[in-house]
């Protein structure tokens, strides 16, 4: 049986020291240190993969969309989903607004065939002359080839290139921003 004097030496013996507290939070904080840019770095890379996702499929469907309509579909952002409105500026934010596939030219009256989420990127570009995305019922883009700049958090970024054939690629460079 216990007596008193051995549970008092059992209770003190029963926490931690405060070197063991210390050496405790010391780890800790500099395993913070180390995980939290790499996590952020992650979580920019991770942006900036999804924005490719995204305009990839916005462009496959709405090259699949043309085909198989046999005729003009426009890919263009809008803001009311009820035309094309670009507005191309320094910052990139025309094509950061929800993206839209519209039957014919994208102007009022068109059929909206589908719609695409806002981006997450602080600027997405997509040349200068603020046309849309126009494939032909071919599927061809002529005339409308150019290169989506995604410019990410923590110098993240990629290039998104439609030629004139229709088709897509990506370079995961980051593009001059």
């Amino acid at each position: 049986m216990r007596t008193r004097e051995d549970a008092q030496r059992y209770h003190r013996r029963a926490g931690f020291t405060l070197i063991e507290l210390l050496v405790t939070l010391a780890v800790v904080v500099i395993m913070a240190t180390v995980a939290v840019p790499n996590f952020q770095s992650f979580s920019a890379r991770n942006e900036v993969a999804a924005e490719v996702m995204r305009l990839k499929t916005a462009l496959a469907l709405t090259r699949s969309a043309a085909i198989t309509k046999r005729s003009t579909v426009t890919l263009c952002p809008s803001h009311g989903m009820t035309e094309c409105e670009i507005t191309n500026n320094a910052e990139g934010e025309a094509w950061l607004a929800t993206l839209a596939i519209f039957e014919g030219r994208g102007e009022p009256g068109d059929e909206l065939l589908r719609t695409f989420g806002e981006s997450q990127l602080p600027a997405v570009t997509y040349r200068n002359d603020d046309r849309p995305v126009r494939y032909k019922a071919l599927g061809r883009s002529s005339g409308y080839n150019g290169t989506f700049r995604l410019c990410g958090r923590l110098e993240e970024g990629a290039s998104v290139i439609v030629n004139n054939v229709g088709r897509v690629r990506v370079e995961s460079e980051r593009p001059d921003c």
